[in-house]
């Protein structure tokens, strides 16, 4: 009860940044969301893609932001709070609507590959880039304020459920006004980051490390990471939890076939979305104090053996209930996922570096995975199914996790725990 009352009276004093930031976090994702979360079933019911050429576009925008990720994650390091790149991110969602129904729906009615690149290149561009130069930034000035990542990511969360809750009724209507939510959603993110009054804080001085001496990013600390053997022990566990996001690509398809009217199962399918989301938010809201309590490398093993459990049981199942049960795991999943892989990161790392770790060392060795699996994961959907296809992704991640377990620096809870607040207070005083 007292840690309860405690956490509820340091929610009360949050500064607003914190409020804004999560607002902002909810907006991105409404937005991304929206153009997104049926994007596969958009491409084989209204343009007749197979699923290799699916695979195709989603290979394209993991292309783009593996070329996009460790710029945006260096520039977001340098400029440490400003908003320059997060404005620049907040334009790119509001052109959202205008260059799907006037550039991509064109090209996709002359040519399935123009279109489906020009889909791919700006959803690299936009969201799979932007969404780690975003959650960095957030994860940093959270760390300003003494604020938990977890409780602003937690609002990205929500934001994706309460837009899934109607995409599958718009899409069934029209699928431009999908578009046109992720555009609104943009321009209210832009208004939001306007707001955000961060001159309080010391927008462009470094993050200090947990002896208080002042960390900078610099083009040669950052190419530095590559000798480190610790770096590339973060990347094997990353090669493993990247397939989730294959996975998940097309797994709305795979959902849909199991009825007998595909546009039942898109509803369906959107409902049960917003469902898992809503308890990947609420789950979001207790991965920090899961964390907290078992450690930033015990978590990333259990949100490895989670991946490998839904994975696997994705392919062994064959009803809708069953299968709708198996995809609840994600909720639990995706929050240990991020909350465990920052803390990992600013407990081992330079923390000044935080930006271009989780961009290049997780979001772009995700679309490294994403590029080179996704048309062999649609070539396997197309020839051997999805059951086989999921029961063969499981065991990459099964493999990955278990090297994991000895290749991870461990650190003792109270150690990291020490770390974390002696940074807090180090940068506290830097303000």
């Amino acid at each position: 009860m007292g840690t309860e009352t405690s956490f509820m009276q340091k929610l009360r004093t949050m500064p607003r940044e914190f409020w804004i930031l999560s607002i902002g976090m909810y907006l991105f994702f409404v937005s991304w969301a929206g153009c997104y979360s049926l994007l596969a079933l958009w491409l084989q019911r209204f343009f007749n893609m197979s699923g290799s050429q699916t695979g195709l576009t989603y290979a394209v925008f993991s292309v783009v932001a593996f070329c996009l990720q460790p710029v945006y994650g260096f520039i977001q390091d340098k400029l440490v709070l400003r908003r320059n790149l997060i404005y620049y991110i907040g334009i790119l969602m509001a052109l959202c609507g205008p260059y799907y129904i006037f550039v991509c729906e064109p090209l996709l009615g002359i040519n399935l590959v123009a279109g489906g690149v020009a889909v791919g290149f700006y959803m690299g561009l936009c969201y799979q880039a932007g969404v780690g130069a975003l959650e960095s930034y957030s994860e940093r000035f959270a760390r300003r304020i003494g604020a938990e990542f977890g409780h602003i990511r937690m609002w990205g969360s929500l934001g994706w459920a309460s837009t899934v809750a109607v995409t599958g009724i718009l899409i069934n209507i029209d699928p431009h006004y999908n578009f046109y939510l992720s555009s609104v959603a943009g321009v209210l993110f832009l208004l939001c980051v306007f707001s955000l009054r961060s001159g309080r804080f010391s927008l462009s001085s470094a993050d200090a490390d947990a002896s208080g001496k002042t960390q900078k990013a610099s083009l040669s600390t950052a190419l530095a990471l590559v000798k480190l053997p610790s770096f590339w022990a973060v990347i094997v566990w990353v090669v493993g939890c990247s397939t989730y996001l294959v996975y998940d690509q097309q797994f709305m398809v795979r959902f849909v076939q199991l009825f007998d009217d595909p546009a039942h199962g898109t509803e369906l399918y959107g409902y049960l979305n917003s469902v898992q989301v809503f308890l990947e938010a609420a789950c979001t809201f207790l991965a920090p104090f899961v964390v907290n309590k078992i450690g930033a490398k015990n978590g990333m093993i259990v949100a490895g053996s989670i991946m490998f459990v839904r994975i696997l049981l994705s392919g062994l199942v064959d009803s809708a209930v069953a299968i709708s049960a198996v995809k609840l795991l994600h909720a639990p999943e995706v929050p240990m996922v991020i909350i465990s892989l920052f803390k990992y990161i600013t407990t081992r790392f330079n923390p000044a570096l935080s930006a271009t770790l989780y961009l290049v060392g997780y979001q772009m060795v995700t679309q490294v995975i994403g590029a080179l699996m996704a048309p062999v994961a649609g070539y396997g959907y197309d020839t051997i199914g999805f059951a086989h296809t999921y029961v063969i992704m499981s065991l990459l991640v099964l493999v990955t996790t278990v090297i994991s377990v000895f290749l991870l620096r461990g650190m003792k809870v109270s150690e990291e725990h020490a770390l974390m607040e002696a940074m807090s207070k180090a940068n506290t005083r830097e303000n």
